[in-house]
């Protein structure tokens, strides 16, 4: 999606991964396949472009630093450090002085004790790197299940969170340009299902005071990291209408998806715009939009019958082009547009739906 904005805007794409025929190198103009840890191949491949981002967290930091010895990366390495770590990103948002999850950081059994008596229980131990979509954590609901959490994460470097009552999840996408210019989405209300992003809708039936506040935290956030390039704040709302922020992600993000069809210039447009150095677009919304992941679980008969997505003409398809379908993989989405977003949300999930019913594979 990165790469279809990009040479819509008339830039040619450079791809490198570990991987081969990936849903980016499909569409770029060159696709290299190396390891992130091939710090030679990282720096040939730098060199040979005028600017280079990530789509996803876990690349080593010394991939970006390496990178930045021969182009421009934006956001920068020092972005993707602060934030590919829970302890070094929570600590940082503390520190700034910006609202976040209660959290202590466990290195032992002794320090996963010590923080439960704290923080008390429930509470959620996660590890500090390489989590996502509920992977690498563990709920811990009572005192006596702290020894089976600190074993399942095989203890790994951890930060235990308090177990936050929350009414919403709420995630505005931002961008920043390199003249400071400033851009939002949102707030875009999400739902998860086992623990993976399952709907987002904009604009979220949220108090005004809500959607100032989400915003004001991630005008802070993006002038503290002096990010270059988009961002997605997470937060947890109370059932008080209190923000927590739960997670950043200094990338386009799943639940912006919503805006390359709701919005006059999507997330991804402005990630090309902010690390190209153009002003930035506009986010106005066209038409409230809704979003609903499409899971590889979709596939366990078959590829699905698309022609009953289709049939739903406010529905747009989008697929990522993995090559391989598993169950709870993002193998792409629907957006919907309504006359409301609680109308766009009721079509995205009647269309998907529809994929689910007797006879929908095709062998």
């Amino acid at each position: 999606m990165f790469a279809i904005a990009a040479r819509r805007l008339g830039y040619r794409v450079h791809v490198y991964s570990p991987d081969y025929d990936t849903p980016t190198g499909q569409v770029a103009d060159v696709e290299v396949k190396a390891a992130y840890e091939d710090l030679d191949a990282v720096a040939k491949f730098a060199a040979g472009v005028a600017a280079l981002t990530f789509e996803f967290e876990n690349v080593p930091a010394a991939t970006a630093e390496t990178a930045a010895r021969h182009t421009l990366v934006r956001p920068a390495g020092s972005v993707l450090y602060t934030t590919q770590n829970r302890r070094r990103e929570k600590t940082w948002l503390r520190d700034h002085g910006i609202p976040v999850t209660p959290f202590a950081p466990v290195n032992s059994r002794d320090d996963l004790l010590a923080a439960l008596a704290v923080l008390g229980t429930p509470a959620v131990l996660k590890t500090a790197a390489w989590g996502y979509d509920g992977k690498g954590q563990a709920v811990i609901r009572a005192a006596g299940e702290a020894e089976a959490a600190w074993a399942s994460l095989r203890n790994q470097e951890c930060v235990l969170e308090a177990y936050i009552d929350f009414g919403h999840e709420v995630s505005v996408v931002a961008a920043r340009g390199l003249d400071g210019e400033m851009a939002f989405y949102g707030p875009i209300v999400n739902t998860h299902a086992n623990h993976i992003l399952d709907t987002s809708i904009l604009p979220g039936d949220l108090p005004q005071a809500v959607g100032r506040e989400a915003t004001a935290i991630a005008r802070a956030v993006l002038e503290g990291l002096d990010v270059i390039g988009v961002l997605c704040v997470e937060f947890f709302l109370t059932r008080d209408h209190r923000l927590m922020v739960n997670e950043l992600a200094p990338r386009p993000h799943n639940s912006g998806h919503l805006t390359i069809d709701g919005c006059v210039s999507c997330q991804f447009e402005q990630q090309v715009r902010a690390i190209c150095g153009l002003p930035l677009g506009s986010t106005g919304m066209l038409r409230p939009a809704a979003m609903a992941n499409l899971l590889g679980d979709l596939w366990t008969a078959g590829d699905p019958d698309w022609s009953r997505v289709c049939a739903h003409p406010s529905v747009k398809l989008h697929l990522y082009g993995k090559a391989e379908a598993r169950p709870g993989r993002k193998m792409g989405h629907l957006t919907a547009l309504g006359s409301t977003a609680g109308e766009a949300l009721r079509d995205a999930l009647a269309a998907r739906a529809a994929l689910s019913g007797p006879g929908t594979g095709n062998r």
